[in-house]
């Protein structure tokens, strides 16, 4: 795991190189080796005049062992805070070696990797496209234990520790790294970032870390510092304002690590961090957040739902459409190495989609000619659609992949033949990083694979689904904007529907995010469905409100600039004074819980139906798409994760579906 190297002027190389994976991270092997590695510096002491810390992998070190921590329990505990212990006991030796000692970062340095460099003297990093330093802990519902909160405060101070690097869960260039204080030196080459390190070490042979100095002084004081003892009661305040009053414990343990840490000496804080950390690891939410974003996301991105066929890559793609999503299917496309055709009805509108290089706009068909994909984005029309797919056919490569940008429309009815698939980009498309692969009863297996491919090109997140109106993402945020309305016309008060959204860890409140989609087109697809449902299609009050605010009010949504929400220059300002006068007492005396758990059930209940209906080929499918795609709160797992690790879902579903209606009962 760790090869050791001695020159003949002294300098040793702790050479990174786990033998059994891609990436170094912090498991059994690591620590064992670490603590041999440290242990012959100790006995060779006399022969050593530096260290160097640098990797044999692409990365430096990627991180935790996280499949181990994964399956963490609270009977684990005595174990975790010995093998923390321990590693925080070998950074310890390093740092107070006596020696200088120098991280020659040569890629990736993400958590646990970033802190072994902390424990370093000097910091020197590869300025290379894949190079990132950060602690993404936080996004994993965890925080940095092994010295990562420790180091981190006592360098740079607990604010801009707390801000830049620990709250964050950033990914910062070398050269952002350097800014922010955690990188020393940047260096071009591999031979550069040897070179300097050998240099750093000659120049410094007695450093020491700033904390272990005489006289050493936190960054902006210590909690009980006059100046900083003002701001502090602002901390908690303003971490409960960036999580929108969501209650999420990786955040608020980071907060309470750092300021704890601040105010005892170096060796306590290292405890305080390890306990914070044990608590998270054999809690839910993290093993929720690990489950869907580093299992189910590697699972997704890995092919799961992908058909194991060989097939062509793409070369040449149209794309038709230029508006918002078209011009920015295009541009993703161009960024990937791909040359683009973007076709609409007159020069001036293609012309709007003209964004890069690779780009070639047009409106005359013929210049399509050799595409071997077409990806639609026009008017949400089945007829529309048809006919540019019509018109594009006979100049278009042979066998060219046919795909849809659709939110709703079943491909099915659209299909032309086996090459016709789904292709639901999310907006704004350089934003967003899910594409959900629609499958239609037609839609061949080479069709779906090169779909999935040119996906995974782009740099997005492919989902694989199957024909349904709606689809999964579509149907299913649907539901929860559905239950958002109908709380208002029940008579629950527009901002507790907001804050309740916000509080159960939703990103946006549905009222705005139905302003974004625009009333409209909510309507407009409920027409839809009801068409195609018939006698069977079940009227609520939330139709009759968005029937009402659109005919009557005329309030469409944040592009009219009216809707839910009032707005001035398109930002959104308040919420319409109007929607005051609807609400009631009854409306008032819902327990604020269960406004919560309805919008978490409504969608875990249908996302369920979309399993059982085959809907949803694979549940890793199921809950990347509700995170990426539809703002389904991260710290659940995803939507069906949520479901799984519920106390009682069952229960739970059964008494909202008495209190509220039969939508709740689980399938």
């Amino acid at each position: 795991m760790i090869k050791y190297e001695r020159d003949g002027d002294g300098v040793v190389t702790l050479t990174l190189d786990d033998p059994d994976q891609s990436a170094n991270t912090m498991n059994a092997t690591y620590v064992a080796a670490m603590t041999a590695a440290v242990d012959r510096l100790e006995a060779e002491r006399e022969q050593v005049a530096g260290v160097i810390v640098t990797s044999a992998k692409k990365t430096f070190f990627a991180g935790g062992d996280l499949p181990s921590m994964a399956r963490a329990t609270k009977d684990d505990a005595p174990a975790l805070f010995e093998l923390l212990s321990t590693i925080k006991r070998d950074f310890r030796r390093l740092e107070t070696y006596g020696r200088p000692v120098v991280a020659a970062i040569n890629g990736a340095a993400l958590g646990g990797g970033l802190e072994v460099a902390l424990a370093c003297h000097h910091r020197i990093a590869l300025d290379a496209p894949g190079t990132r330093l950060g602690f993404p802990e936080v996004t994993l519902g965890l925080l940095p234990g092994a010295g990562g909160v420790t180091r981190t405060v006592r360098m740079l101070g607990l604010a801009p520790a707390l801000q830049t690097w620990l709250l964050s869960g950033r990914r910062l260039r070398p050269a952002e790294a350097h800014e922010h204080g955690l990188v020393d030196e940047i260096v071009s080459t591999p031979a550069a970032l040897i070179e300097r390190a050998r240099a750093w070490i000659i120049a410094n042979p007695s450093p020491a870390q700033p904390w272990d100095r005489e006289g050493y002084r936190m960054p902006g004081g210590t909690p009980s510092s006059p100046k900083l003892a003002v701001q502090l009661p602002a901390f908690p305040a303003t971490l409960r304002q960036q999580l929108k009053g969501a209650s999420l414990p990786a955040p608020e343990k980071i907060l309470a690590a750092a300021v704890e840490g601040a105010q005892v000496d170096f060796a306590t804080a290292q405890v305080i961090e390890t306990r914070h950390l044990i608590t998270l690891l054999t809690g839910q939410i993290a093993k929720n957040l690990i489950g869907a974003l580093f299992f189910d996301m590697r699972a997704v991105n890995g092919g799961l739902a992908r058909p194991d066929v060989e097939v062509p890559a793409a070369r040449k793609i149209a794309v038709l459409g230029a508006g918002m999503m078209g011009a920015g299917i295009a541009l993703a496309c161009a960024k990937a190495g791909l040359d683009v055709v973007v076709k609409d009805t007159t020069p001036e509108l293609a012309a709007r989609a003209a964004q890069h290089e690779r780009i070639t706009t047009t409106a005359d068909v013929a210049d399509l000619a050799g595409c071997d994909v077409v990806i639609e984005a026009v008017f949400e029309d089945p007829d529309l659609k048809r006919a540019v797919f019509a018109e594009v056919a006979p100049v278009l490569a042979p066998g060219a992949l046919l795909a849809s940008n659709t939110s709703t429309l079943p491909i099915t009815e659209l299909a032309t033949g086996e090459s016709f698939v789904g292709m639901h980009f999310f907006s704004p498309v350089g934003k967003m990083p899910l594409l959900e692969i629609v499958v239609g009863e037609r839609t061949s297996d080479e069709a779906v694979a090169r779909a999935f491919d040119l996906g995974r090109r782009i740099g997005k997140t492919p989902i694989v689904v199957n024909d349904g109106r709606g689809f999964f993402t579509s149907r299913v945020i649907g539901k929860f904007i559905d239950e958002a309305i109908g709380m208002l016309a029940e008579g629950v008060p527009a901002p507790a529907i907001e804050h309740a959204a916000l509080q159960a860890g939703y990103p946006t409140g549905p009222l705005a995010l139905a302003d974004e989609v625009s009333l409209s087109l909510v309507q407009r697809i409920r027409r839809q469905n009801a068409a195609a449902a018939g006698p069977a299609f079940a009227a609520t009050a939330s139709h009759a409100l968005v029937d009402a605010m659109v005919d009557e009010h005329d309030r469409p949504g944040r592009a009219a600039g009216r809707g839910f929400y009032a707005y001035e220059e398109g930002k959104r300002t308040h919420l319409w004074p109007e929607l005051a006068a609807m609400a009631t007492a009854e409306g008032r005396a819902v327990p604020f819980d269960d406004l919560k758990d309805r919008f978490l059930f409504a969608e875990a209940v249908d996302a369920r139906r979309c399993l059982d209906e085959g809907i949803l080929r694979t549940a890793e499918d199921g809950n990347v798409g509700s995170i990426l795609g539809i703002g389904y709160p991260a710290w659940t797992g995803g939507v069906l994760r949520f479901a799984d690790q519920h106390a009682d879902f069952r229960g739970r579903a059964l008494a909202l579906a008495a209190r509220y209606g039969t939508r709740f009962e689980p399938a």
